[in-house]
């Protein structure tokens, strides 16, 4: 009896439910004794089960005794009439049945919320059934797999015959017998498995669940923290009937599983012998992602953003988002010219976008899949910032009218850390999509090697856990199964804006790639697969067999699309060019000419009116809201701002507050993001104010400049580079009429973020026609902060640069802006606060879109010389790419014997020593602004104005490293090899930098005197 008390709220809050359904008021909820207690459960006492046990003893000497509700749950749950003596009395048993009832009540609880946890684990998932589709590969002891596990364990002489420890181990879980199946239990609240019943037979109870949690779909979901969300699962998969198909329905999906499969039968059929990464296997992803469309579309959604691998990538190309055939099958001709449109790429990484009628819904819809390269999920984020800017310009901020599909494959899923770091940008308030829809194509083997050994999570989705995403694992081979689960996770997401992952549990039935033997490393897997009956057999024979469709009826729809597509293969062989602008995935209507090229190749001056400036710098320099408290050192930092914008003049903070600025009141949209940029690392910035006391009360007085201005969005990120610079990228995708810009915390922190830098930013163009403006900005300098905080590597971004150092340009007119366009990326370190500025007004003025790097400052953000003057930042004045000697030398050049280039804060330390040698007048400074596309035309100028000066070339960065080897050859091509361009930096090294102080301090001193010491190239050769 002890045991009982122990629980009075949970069978509490069943007979709650109980009699609130039966409209008894709580008041009547009393004991018939004299204690004052008694009133039914609240959670609060152990009076609850002391009334349980007063009504069960009423009822045993009385049923007429206690309401007609009670009389009919013990009835029920104890399945006899009460036994009492001749004297009337309860007949005494070694545990009262009220007792009985109670902990059998409960144990039956318990096995359903054991189902509802680890039915998964039995369920049957793998469709060569020789697989489970966990790696634990154990059968959870609290689920009723054998009738012993009710209550027994296994007789011990089972174990004489050879059964597994485990089994005949089996422990008492629920003490039921097989004398209780037939037992009626009341059904608690978190199941819906009765449908409309309330009670249920322990044996139906089994059934159901079984038949709920452990056929063709396996659910996790239990872990997720919000009740609500629970119950609209139980409520999706337990409800008796709830998958049930009309005729149509199936027909429709037969006939998906007819073009999924015969798609790409056909390309076997014409190329077998070319890589295609075919869906063999998994054909039921088609109809799958279909189905994610059109129930999203009839819930709203008029915009779909698709990110996937490259297996099936051409079947969703054609049936999902329905590219013409012909384009397709035109890419296997090896005699398909290209069009001078870049470089290109395999057909199998190509994107597509496209507006149609959805035929289901007969709505609108546009589908944009993205084009991506071989690194396994490093289009994801890349996905989501798309999906994210597409929500932000159509204003769709609940996620109601844009959604994205991620596909994904078991073995990159577990494996690429940039999953992990795209989940948690999920829920953060600047990055959520509101929810994204997840589709595993689980081969369960990732290119020749095992699951075992490829993670060591029991699914390769677990790591979706981490969001709270719930998890639907369901056999491929069983479309229908397939079918429901997808509506429903699309319901899932347009419901709760949450994320959810569709785990397709299927088989890959050749080997990586056409070519391949899979052979040789999974054979017993392979005898299998050949042996498997295609899924559209097995459907079609299904429905067959049910009356749905007539064999006729099946063949014909095979007939149909056949033939489609050998009219198609017989178009594609008019095809003579291959245009890759016909694959692009995010086109900008109305920004190019109708070829796709710029409408003009000029740039407009880049400054701006003096009374916009001062405007910008007052509101810089205030709080625009009434009654907010600032920080005391923020109160001096403004007043500075509001000190410079009288003098006119202003530091690196105001100037990048003034180009933000200028460009929201030409309604060009400004977004900031990365590791704390609000306040910015340096604590420079200050674009997001905090209330000292009221919390998380904020201020942007950038939102605050002009009535009617574009909307300025600044963000702390997680702290992720790969991850967030691959949103960042995709956000600037949507539209060119945007600045998107990235700051790494530090400078060489992008390297975490590699991948994006060399498959998407630098080579995104050339590979998909795909214009970006993103910005990139990297604190550099050495500074003697160790190797880690110091060089943001220029020599890797300019490395990649295409600009040729060997051939000599043309200067044409428009040689400029013609530079920039033909370069796939802007390379600049600007020295000057102006220049700063300007560069980042020509990124949106340009007639087209190329990424710029900008190696941004640390220490210059204080530098008392690192100012500029309104007069450099006016109507009329524009981005310099080299900043010439002006001082003293510049009005003597015949009498200059040195002239230095350099670039970015190097150039502080050399007007400061060439001022305290008095070499003023012998030794010229000029600065390159631009680095890439390199300022063939500018060098050119400079260096003839001093014909008698020797050239050298000077930079903080080891040799090895910073612009050298970039800026040498290139000197040598615009000087045709007739002067030689010295080194003065630091030696070959390593590490970037030194992380020791002094070493720091000598290495710099020793560049500096080799920079000034005049006759330091003399006898030298070059």
């Amino acid at each position: 009896m002890s045991q009982l008390r122990l629980l009075p709220s949970r069978l509490g809050a069943q007979a709650t439910g109980l009699l609130a359904t039966r409209g008894i008021p709580r008041r009547s909820w009393r004991s018939r004794s004299s204690e004052p207690s008694a009133a039914f459960p609240n959670g609060t006492s152990g009076g609850g089960s002391s009334y349980v046990e007063a009504m069960y003893s009423a009822w045993l000497e009385n049923p007429q005794s206690v309401h007609q509700s009670w009389d009919s749950f013990f009835r029920k749950a104890g399945g006899e009439t009460p036994l009492a003596t001749p004297e009337g009395r309860p007949v005494p048993s070694r545990r009262t049945k009220a007792s009985k009832l109670v902990e059998d009540h409960l144990a039956v609880q318990s096995l359903i919320r054991a189902y509802q946890i680890r039915g998964h684990h039995v369920a049957q998932l793998d469709p060569l059934g020789i697989l489970d589709a966990d790696l634990d590969s154990f059968v959870p002891s609290d689920l009723i797999t054998t009738i012993d596990k009710l209550g027994e364990t296994l007789p011990c002489d089972l174990a004489l015959q050879g059964w597994p420890a485990q089994v005949t181990q089996w422990p008492t879980f629920y003490d039921l017998q097989e004398a209780d199946l037939d037992k009626e239990f009341q059904l608690p609240t978190t199941t819906f498995i009765g449908g409309s019943e309330s009670s249920l037979s322990l044996r139906e109870i089994i059934r159901r669940l079984e038949s709920t949690y452990c056929q063709h779909i396996g659910l996790e979901f239990m872990f997720i923290n919000d009740v609500e969300q629970c119950q609209w699962i139980r409520q999706k998969f337990e409800t008796p009937g709830v998958m049930q198909f009309s005729s149509e329905e199936k027909r429709t999906l037969l006939a998906r599983l007819v073009r999924s499969m015969r798609f790409e039968d056909f390309l076997a059929r014409k190329w077998s012998s070319e890589k295609r990464f075919g869906l063999e296997g998994c054909e039921v992803m088609i109809p799958a992602l279909k189905t994610i469309i059109d129930k999203s579309s009839e819930m709203g959604i008029e915009n779909v953003i698709l990110g996937m691998p490259h297996r099936g990538r051409l079947n969703v190309l054609a049936n999902v988002i329905r590219k013409d055939l012909e384009q397709i099958f035109c890419q296997f001709d090896p005699k398909l010219e290209a069009a001078d449109e870049g470089s290109g790429d395999v057909k199998y990484h190509l994107g597509m976008y496209h507006e149609r009628i959805n035929r289901v819904t007969n709505r609108n819809i546009t589908l944009s899949l993205v084009a991506n390269p071989s690194h396994l999920e490093a289009v994801d984020p890349v996905v989501q910032g798309k999906t994210k800017a597409e929500q932000f310009y159509r204003g769709d901020a609940q996620g109601k009218k844009v959604m994205s599909i991620l596909v994904h494959g078991d073995a990159a899923f577990a494996g690429q850390g940039v999953v992990y770091e795209t989940f948690h940008l999920s829920d953060l308030p600047s990055y959520t999509t509101n929810g994204t829809v997840h589709v595993v194509v689980n081969n369960q083997i990732g290119f020749t090697t095992d699951p075992r050994m490829a993670r060591s999570s029991p699914y390769p989705t677990d790591v979706a856990r981490v969001v709270n995403a719930p998890i639907f694992h369901v056999n491929a081979d069983d479309p229908e199964a397939v079918i429901y689960v997808c509506s429903v996770a699309a319901e899932w997401r347009n419901t709760f804006n949450k994320d959810v992952v569709v785990d397709l549990v299927c088989y890959r039935r050749r080997g990586h790639n056409e070519m391949d033997e899979p052979m040789f490393t999974q054979p017993l897997m392979y005898k299998q697969i050949h042996q498997q009956v295609p899924v559209l057999k097995k459907y079609a024979d299904k429905l067959i067999t049910e009356g749905t469709v007539t064999l006729q009826e099946f063949e014909e729809e095979i007939a149909k699309y056949d033939r489609i597509c050998e009219e198609a293969y017989g178009r594609s062989k008019d095809k003579k060019i291959l245009h890759i602008k016909h694959w692009l995935d995010s086109p900008w209507p109305g920004f190019f000419n109708v070829d796709g090229e710029p409408k003009s190749m000029t740039c407009p001056p880049t400054g701006i009116p003096e009374d916009v400036l001062t405007h910008i710098g007052t509101v810089a320099s205030s709080v625009p809201l009434e009654d907010f408290k600032i920080h005391t050192g923020l109160s001096r930092i403004l007043r500075a701002r509001a000190d410079m914008t009288r003098k006119r003049t202003v530091d690196w903070a105001l100037a990048e507050y003034m180009a933000f600025g200028s460009l929201l009141k030409e309604g060009i949209h400004v977004r900031l993001s990365g590791q704390d940029v609000e306040r910015g690392t340096f604590s420079h910035r200050h674009h997001v104010l905090h209330d000292q006391e009221v919390d998380r009360r904020t201020c942007v007085p950038m939102n605050h400049l002009w009535p009617g201005q574009a909307p300025y969005t600044v963000c702390n990120s997680s702290l992720s580079e790969y991850g967030v610079l691959g949103f960042e990228l995709g956000y600037a995708m949507a539209s060119p009429n945007a600045l998107v810009l990235w700051e790494a915390q530090f400078g060489d922190f992008h390297n975490t973020a590699q991948c994006i830098i060399d498959q998407f930013i630098s080579t995104g163009q050339a590979k998909w026609v795909r214009h970006n403006g993103i910005v990139l900005l990297l604190p550099h300098g050495m500074e003697g902060m160790g190797p880690e905080h110091s060089s943001a590597r220029p020599e890797r971004f300019l490395q990649m640069s295409n600009d040729d150092s060997d051939a000599y340009p043309v200067f044409t007119e428009d040689f400029e802006v013609s530079q920039l366009y033909d370069c796939n990326w802007i390379v600049v370190n600007c020295s000057t606060p102006a220049s700063y500025f300007h560069v980042l007004r020509r990124q949106i003025l340009l007639p087209f879109r190329k990424p710029l790097i900008i190696f941004t400052p640390k220490s210059l953000l204080r530098h008392p010389e690192a100012k500029s003057s309104f007069d450099q930042m006016v109507s009329g004045t524009s981005f310099q790419r080299v900043i010439p000697e002006d001082g003293v030398a510049a009005r003597t050049p015949g009498q200059v014997r040195r002239l230095i280039f350099c670039t970015g804060k190097v150039y502080y330390d050399l007007v400061k020593e060439r001022s305290s040698q008095g070499l003023d007048g012998q030794v010229a400074l000029t600065r390159l602004e631009q680095i890439s596309p390199f300022p063939f035309d500018l060098i050119e100028q400079e260096a003839a104005r001093f014909p008698g000066a020797e050239l050298v070339w000077c930079q903080e960065e080891h040799k090895n490293m910073g612009y050298y080897d970039y800026i040498s050859p290139r000197f040598m091509t615009i000087l045709g090899r007739t002067r030689p361009i010295w080194y003065v930096g630091r030696e070959p090294a390593a590490a970037p930098a030194t992380g020791n102080r002094n070493t720091h301090l000598v290495s710099l001193r020793k560049f500096l005197d080799t920079a000034f010491d005049l006759r330091a190239f003399e006898g030298k050769t070059f």
